[in-house]
């Protein structure tokens, strides 16, 4: 076994990377935060950031987030629960997960030739008569494209979560008189709730800051905290107040990750 000085050693490293790609970077948006354009020392950014239009842009990114994780549970929750008893478990979590491996960029384009005006969804609604529709630059797209590409990162954790869960307490509540329903209320939602906010924090914290589908799928018809940043970083050259939305967006989602954090321990409804 490892002493405690070389246990010490090889942790320079990690501490290393931490400070030079977590801590350092979030000091330096912090420091041009408190900057306007010019360079000089204002709180202006933060009075901007506090204004109606920011305020509800804030609303409009938290109603969208809340939008897409809600629709990624209510998917991924009943498709774990058959994956985990099915006896083709692992071949249907390799379909699930094929997909993360492509670069979202490359997903998202796909999407645009699948809803364009002469992609394949208008083509087969063409053949059925509806016509063409308008699919892309709207709210329901951008929607249905983001909850797609986060559906993988909110179903594995609850996957792992239920397929844990002890199959004897499950079992013993059908036995002790308890339908299905007061079965799942009391024995298998709690025992798999780790799960469930993991997935929350994997999907609700990205998908509060997304800019490069909400630009491609929606257009201007959405204006997110995410396309602020970029906005501002690249546009605007306005980097203090691009600085002050992501410290905003830091500080929620630490408070996320403080609200569904869990901790690993085995209960008596989970396996070792």
């Amino acid at each position: 076994m490892f002493n405690k000085k070389t246990r010490s050693f090889f942790m320079i490293p990690y501490i290393m990377w931490l400070l030079l790609f977590v801590v350092f970077p979030i000091l330096l948006i912090v420091y041009y935060s408190f900057h306007d354009i010019s360079g000089n020392f204002t709180f202006s950014n933060y009075s901007i950031f506090f204004s109606s239009t920011y305020v509800l842009m804030t609303l409009y990114s938290f109603w969208y987030a809340f939008l897409i994780t809600i629709i990624c549970l209510i998917i991924s929750y009943p498709l774990a629960f058959i994956i985990s008893k099915s006896k083709y478990s692992e071949l249907l979590l390799l379909f699930i997960i094929m997909p993360t491996w492509i670069n979202i960029l490359l997903k998202t384009y796909a999407f645009l030739g699948l809803f364009g005006e002469y992609g394949t969804v208008n083509s087969f609604l063409e053949y059925l008569g509806v016509g063409t529709q308008s699919l892309l630059f709207n709210s329901f797209s951008f929607v249905f494209v983001s909850s797609y590409i986060y559906l993988p990162f909110m179903l594995l954790p609850i996957y792992n979560s239920v397929v844990g869960i002890n199959k004897n307490l499950i079992e013993a509540s059908y036995d002790l008189g308890a339908d299905f329903k007061t079965t799942f209320r009391k024995v298998i939602f709690p025992l798999s709730i780790n799960g469930v906010k993991t997935g929350i924090q994997v999907t609700f914290i990205p998908a509060l800051s997304l800019f490069m589908i909400t630009r491609l799928i929606a257009g201007n018809k959405i204006i997110n905290l995410g396309t602020a940043i970029e906005e501002h970083f690249l546009v605007t050259q306005n980097w203090g107040l691009g600085s002050t939305i992501a410290v905003f967006l830091i500080v929620v989602m630490g408070i996320i990750m403080i609200l569904t954090n869990t901790k690993d321990k085995t209960s008596i409804g989970g396996r070792k």
